[in-house]
C-alpha cells in the first residue's frame, strides 16, 4: 500500500512538470482538470467504507497470520506449572468422584507406583490398601476436609507422611466439617459433595526420626542423672540418721557421694561439649602438630588409671610424625580412646598407640585446564588394646550417644556414654573419620583418620 502511494505521488509530480512545460494554456487547463478528477476519485475511494467482502478478506488475512505470542506464553506457563509440580518434595494426588486418579506429580509416583506407568486413570484402591489414605479421600469427596492424617509406608525403608485432603468443586449447601487426625472436628463452612479431592503427602520421616532421637536422648540423660542422684540422696539420708558418729563409715559414704557428684559433673560437661560440637559452635584450627609429644602427654595424664588397672600404655609414634589437626581437640580424642582402652582392658594388658601415613597421587585440573598431579596424605592414629574385644553386633552403634556394650560395667567405671560420640564428631570436624575393628578374646583397634595438607 505504501509503495502504491509513492508511485502515484511521483506520477503526479511528473505530470505537473509536463503541464508547466506545455506552451498552450488550453492544453495545460485540460491536463490539470484531468489530474484533479483522478485525485478526487482516489480520495473518495480511500475514505469510503469497505464492502463486506473486503472486510472479510482483510479479516481472513489477519487470521491466516496467527498470533504466536499468546500461544508461546500459554505453553511457557504450562511448562512452568508442570516443572513446579514435579519439583515439589510433597506428593500431590487428585482423584475424581469415582476415586480415579486424574492428576499426580513425580513425588506421588515414587510413593505409590515406582515400577509401573503413570498413576492417571487408576483407582485409589489399586495404588494403596492403606485404610487411612482411603478414608481421608472418601471424607473429602463427601465435603469433609481432612488434615494431620499420619500415614506410614513399609517398603524398603519406613516412611512417614502427614496427609491433608481437601474437596474440589464442592457445592455449598450443607455445613462442612474439618476433621483432624483423631477423626473429630467442627463445622467450618458449607459443602455437601465434591467433584474430586486433592491430597498432599508431606514427608515427615526425618522429623519423626529426630523426634525419636530427642526423646531417646532425654530418656538416657534422665536415667544417667537419676542413678548418681539416687546414690547421693541415699548416703546423705544414712549420714543424717546417725552415721556421722562413725568416722570410718562417714568417710566412706562421703567418698561415694563425691564419686557420684563427680560423675554427674562429667556427664553434664560431656553433654554440653557434644551439643556445642553438633551445633557447629566448636572451631577446629588445624595446623601441623608433633604427634609423639602429644601422645606422651596423654599417657602421663592417664598414668594413675593405668597403674590401678595394671595396664601398660606404650607410645610407638616416631619423633618425626606430624599430623595436621587442632592440638587441643586431638588430645581430647586420644584421651577418650586411651582411657576407654585402659578401663576395658584385662589385668596385665597393654595399650599401644602408633601412627601410619598413606600418600595418594591424584590427578586434578589446574587453572589453565591442564591436568596436574597432587599428592594427598592421610594420617592414621591407631589405639590398640589387648582387652576382651567387642561383639560384632555392637560395632555399628558403638559411636552413638549413650550406647554401651556392658551398661553395668561402664557405669561402675564412671563412664558417661558420650566419649566415643565426641570422638566421632571431632574427627568429622577435622574432615576425617573414626572407625573400630575388634575380635573377641584379642582386643579392639580404634583408628582416627585425618587428612593432611596437600604437598
Amino acid at each position: 500500500m505504501l509503495k502504491r502511494y509513492i508511485v502515484l505521488i511521483a506520477t503526479f509530480a511528473v505530470l505537473l512538470a509536463v503541464i508547466l512545460l506545455v506552451p498552450s494554456f488550453e492544453v495545460r487547463a485540460a491536463v490539470a482538470g484531468l489530474v484533479l478528477l483522478v485525485v478526487v476519485v482516489l480520495l473518495v475511494k480511500a475514505f469510503s467504507p469497505k464492502t463486506s467482502m473486503e472486510q472479510l478478506q482483510a479479516t481472513g488475512a489477519r487470521t491466516n497470520q496467527p498470533d504466536e505470542k499468546p500461544a508461546q506464553e500459554i505453553f511457557a506457563l504450562g511448562k512452568l506449572f508442570e516443572a513446579t509440580m514435579n519439583g515439589m518434595r510433597e506428593g500431590l494426588l487428585v482423584v475424581d468422584k469415582d476415586m480415579r486418579v486424574v492428576a499426580s506429580n513425580t513425588a506421588a509416583h515414587r510413593l505409590f507406583n515406582p515400577l509401573r506407568g503413570k498413576l492417571d486413570a487408576q483407582r485409589l484402591t489399586e495404588l494403596t490398601r492403606n485404610p487411612a489414605i482411603y478414608s481421608a479421600f472418601l471424607d473429602a469427596l463427601k465435603g469433609t476436609e481432612r488434615s494431620g492424617v499420619k500415614v506410614e509406608t513399609h517398603g524398603p525403608e519406613r516412611l512417614v507422611f502427614d496427609l491433608r485432603v481437601v474437596p474440589l468443586g464442592a457445592s455449598s449447601e450443607s455445613p462442612r466439617v474439618n476433621k483432624g487426625s483423631n477423626g473429630q472436628g467442627a463445622e467450618v463452612g458449607g459443602t455437601r459433595s465434591a467433584e474430586g479431592a486433592l491430597g498432599v503427602f508431606i514427608d515427615v520421616t526425618r522429623i519423626e526420626r529426630l523426634e525419636h532421637v530427642r526423646q531417646e536422648f532425654l530418656s538416657n540423660v534422665s536415667h544417667e542423672l537419676r542413678t548418681p542422684l539416687t546414690a547421693i540422696l541415699a548416703f546423705v539420708e544414712t549420714l543424717e540418721t546417725g552415721a556421722l558418729d562413725d568416722q570410718e563409715s562417714a568417710r566412706r559414704f562421703l567418698a561415694i557421694i563425691r564419686k557420684n557428684a563427680a560423675r554427674m559433673h562429667d556427664l553434664i560437661d560431656d553433654i554440653l561439649e557434644l551439643s556445642a560440637i553438633e551445633a557447629g559452635n566448636v572451631q577446629v584450627k588445624a595446623e601441623p602438630v608433633e604427634l609423639a609429644p602429644l601422645v606422651s602427654d596423654v599417657i602421663s595424664s592417664l598414668g594413675t588409671k593405668a597403674s590401678e588397672q595394671n595396664v601398660v600404655v606404650s607410645n610407638l609414634v616416631t619423633r618425626e610424625a606430624m599430623v595436621f589437626a587442632d592440638a587441643r581437640r586431638l588430645e581430647q580424642m586420644l584421651t577418650n580412646l586411651v582411657e576407654n582402652a585402659i578401663k576395658f582392658n584385662r589385668a596385665g594388658g597393654q595399650v599401644r598407640i602408633r601412627h601410619e601415613s598413606e600418600s595418594s597421587d591424584n590427578q586434578e585440573n589446574s587453572d589453565s585446564g591442564r591436568p596436574s598431579s597432587v599428592v594427598r596424605r592421610l594420617d592414621r592414629i591407631i589405639v590398640e588394646d589387648t582387652g576382651e574385644g567387642i561383639p560384632a553386633q555392637h560395632l555399628e552403634r558403638l559411636f552413638e550417644r549413650f550406647y554401651r556394650v556392658d551398661r553395668a560395667r561402664s557405669r561402675e567405671m564412671g563412664g558417661t556414654g558420650l566419649g566415643l560420640a565426641i570422638v566421632k564428631h571431632l574427627a568429622r570436624a577435622h574432615g576425617g573419620e573414626v572407625s573400630v575393628t575388634s575380635e573377641l578374646g584379642k582386643g579392639s583397634i580404634f583408628t582416627i583418620e585425618l587428612p593432611h595438607a596437600a604437598v
